[in-house]
């Protein structure tokens, strides 16, 4: 069996399908781990989603914040934006089974027996690993009941408070959880979130880095894979940090990353031919109403 992460799909399952037939995966036997946004501004939001839902005793997935965006948007219509590409599964006769299986995925996913995370943003520097599973575990079961479920996804949406402190309650406290896991890109070392940065790891404010760039992380333990900045190319120079989003939905490419031999292949997504014309990258970081 071998283990196998892909960065972000958003609706491009060509690129996907080129990485998996290119290490003959086979869903009987191995694994595939994504780190979230598997849908909206590629061309295949629908058909990628399907066809993860088919091998989906093979996957383990973290939700990213377009994946979010989809079930608010399936809990609201109004939540849809012009540039979104996910009426189409919004209107598909199978709508109800693949979002309810999408609503159960994690924010956090933690392999201890490789020492591993996988999340779609990052985990903010001041938390421990067991706190965030905590709080990680608290969107979890929201996702998961249905009493609740509306209530967060509508109140999910904003950048404040920029800064996590436990007195939070309520969807306030679910919203910065939701922010560090699925939107984070720079903060402070108290974990003071920067929203509006989006590009490269040299345009940070001052007093702000890249989330996994401060000294005193708590998470240097563990190996962290994630996605969501498609800025940062695939390049990190942080120990033991892998960032998977090359940016295959804006012309860049899809990367899959061995898990066990650490080995990895891209697929250049402009060889496809099946991307629509896209902004830049950078109007990508908030969550997709916000862009």
């Amino acid at each position: 069996m071998t283990t196998y992460a892909v960065g972000d799909l958003q609706g491009c399952l060509q690129p996907l399908k080129c990485l998996l037939e290119r290490v003959n995966f086979n869903p009987a036997v191995d694994r595939l781990w994504l780190v979230g946004d598997l849908v909206n501004r590629g061309p295949e939001s629908l058909e990628t989603l399907r066809f993860l839902y088919g091998m989906r005793d093979a996957l383990v997935c973290v939700l990213g914040n377009h994946d979010l965006h989809l079930l608010a948007a399936w809990q609201n219509i109004e939540r849809l934006k012009k540039s979104d590409t996910l009426r189409e599964i919004l209107d598909a006769p199978d709508a109800t089974d693949l979002l309810d299986w999408l609503r159960r995925q994690k924010l956090l996913h933690y392999d201890e027996a490789r020492g591993m995370v996988l999340v779609h943003a990052g985990i903010p520097p001041q938390w421990t690993l067991g706190k965030a599973l905590e709080y990680a575990a608290e969107v979890e079961e929201v996702l998961r009941d249905d009493n609740r479920l509306k209530l967060y996804l509508d109140g999910m949406y904003g950048n404040e408070p920029s800064k996590w402190s436990k007195d939070l309650s309520g969807v306030t406290r679910l919203r910065v959880i939701t922010n560090y896991f699925t939107r984070m890109r720079f903060c402070t070392s108290e974990g003071k979130l920067d929203l509006k940065g989006k590009e490269g790891v040299d345009t940070a404010l001052p007093g702000y880095k890249p989330w996994f760039a401060h000294k005193g992380r708590r998470t240097r333990h563990v190996k962290i894979l994630f996605g969501h900045w498609a800025a940062l190319e695939g390049k990190c120079k942080e120990p033991e940090v892998i960032a998977l989003d090359t940016g295959c939905v804006w012309g860049g490419a899809m990367t899959l990353y061995n898990v066990d031999s650490g080995q990895f292949q891209r697929c250049e997504c402009s060889e496809q031919g099946n991307l629509r014309p896209q902004p830049a990258p950078a109007q990508t970081a908030r969550m997709p109403d916000q862009s």
